[in-house]
């Protein structure tokens, strides 16, 4: 299971994912939280090290950089973010390797009752003899996106070394906030100056996607009315039950993430805040299809109008804003970056799996703004928690299928 990317794609990612990154939604700034800048200066002072070119780091918190094409042909762009989620606890990221895995459960030296089984990740089982890098209990990994950030940073100093590998010109961007779904601001597209990209934030090995959920982000407020609870008798209107009205009446047993799968939408309650007086409701809407999204939207307004219709007194607002939409909208018109990417996956001896992303990437932002961009696998698992692992030798497939993929694109006519 040797190659000569192990050991360097292991070192990077081990020290990309001990810098805490964790981005936040609640935060207005761009990046969201300075500790972002951490991998992004890092990463700066790395691509100047390798020897790439226009090396910047935006206003908007974008790390680019360039690796000189030696072919005519279109510029590529390869794309990972270096945030990570906010679900789960990222401070204190203690990353561990696993050398030669064999077979059984894994435990967390900081959470000896956190087991990682291959009966319940078949994936893990199919990984007997590779070398795992999983964090310590406590904290998630990071490979997302980290392992992406690995494997762009590998490939782009592979090829830096190696001046006569057929590249076209190449492009790359390390993005903030990807998981609070502002990775893309819309000067990206134009400041990347990639003829079509990729980006490296996808699962298991072989995966090239280019379908992704279209989303929207949903608040309900609620203002109720506040009074002293002894003099409150037909007086007061509790936010707290009209909000809980809201949530007993949308679907339970259908269109939530927990009961859907495959092509299937949902309606997923993230957030609830506030008091008696006032409540904050906070939804991800998600689907395929921009019918099935625009008809959970207004689902979502009718139960609302349905709880204020019972309580004239209180004030039941429902904003709803797009985020996302589904790649598969543009890329269906010209499947060459697909077509390249699935060519260069069979070239490592991958048979690539094309399956709807249950999520988003920067990818579907920046094909919507008119940079076609599909995923392409690094190995990560069990992402946004304490179980998240990573195969190094996934990792060092991937970086094969980028060079690849490059050398594919360094003869497409411009």
């Amino acid at each position: 299971m040797t190659n000569t990317f192990d050991d360097v794609l292991q070192a990077r990612l081990v020290r990309y994912a001990a810098i805490d990154s964790q981005s936040d939604e609640n935060s207005p700034s761009a990046p969201s939280t300075e500790i972002q800048f951490n991998m992004l200066n890092l990463l700066c002072d790395e691509l100047t090290t390798i020897g790439a070119q226009d090396v910047e780091l935006t206003d908007y918190g974008v790390v680019l950089a360039t690796i000189p094409g030696n072919t005519n042909a279109p510029t590529v762009g390869f794309l990972a973010h270096v945030d990570t989620a906010p679900q789960f606890n990222a401070t204190g990221v203690k990353p561990r390797v696993i050398k030669g895995y064999n077979g059984g459960d894994i435990t967390f030296p900081d959470d000896p009752e956190l087991v990682l089984s291959p009966t319940e990740h078949p994936y893990l089982a199919e990984k007997i003899g590779h070398d795992l890098i999983t964090a310590s209990g406590t904290t998630l990994l990071g490979a997302d996106d980290k392992a992406g950030v690995a494997i762009i940073m590998t490939m782009a100093e592979h090829l830096l070394q190696n001046a006569d590998a057929a590249r076209p010109p190449i492009r790359i961007a390390f993005t903030p906030d990807e998981e609070i779904g502002r990775g893309v601001q819309p000067q990206l597209q134009k400041d990347l100056g990639a003829d079509f990209a990729y980006t490296l934030d996808g699962g298991e090995a072989g995966e090239v996607e280019y379908e992704s959920f279209s989303a929207d982000r949903a608040v309900v407020k609620i203002t109720g009315v506040s009074i002293h609870p002894g003099l409150a008798k037909e007086k007061m209107v509790n936010a707290i039950h009209l909000a809980s009205k809201i949530i007993q009446t949308l679907p339970q047993a259908t269109m939530t993430p927990e009961t859907t799968d495959a092509r299937e939408g949902f309606i997923h309650a993230t957030d609830m805040f506030g008091g008696s007086s006032e409540m904050e409701l906070r939804f991800i809407l998600r689907d395929f299809e921009m019918a099935d999204l625009e008809a959970k939207g207004a689902l979502l307004r009718s139960v609302c109008d349905a709880v204020a219709a019972t309580e004239p007194r209180a004030e039941i607002t429902c904003e709803i804003t797009p985020q996302y939409r589904n790649m598969r909208y543009w890329l269906e018109n010209d499947m060459t970056p697909v077509e390249l990417a699935h060519a260069a996956c069979r070239d490592v001896g991958l048979e690539p799996v094309s399956v709807p992303i249950r999520g988003g990437t920067d990818g579907s932002r920046l094909t919507e703004f008119g940079t076609p961009t599909p995923n392409i696998f690094t190995g990560m698992q069990c992402i946004h928690g304490p179980l998240e692992w990573i195969s190094v030798q996934d990792m060092s497939l991937a970086t094969q299928m980028c060079l690849k993929l490059a050398a594919r694109a360094a003869v497409v006519p411009k």
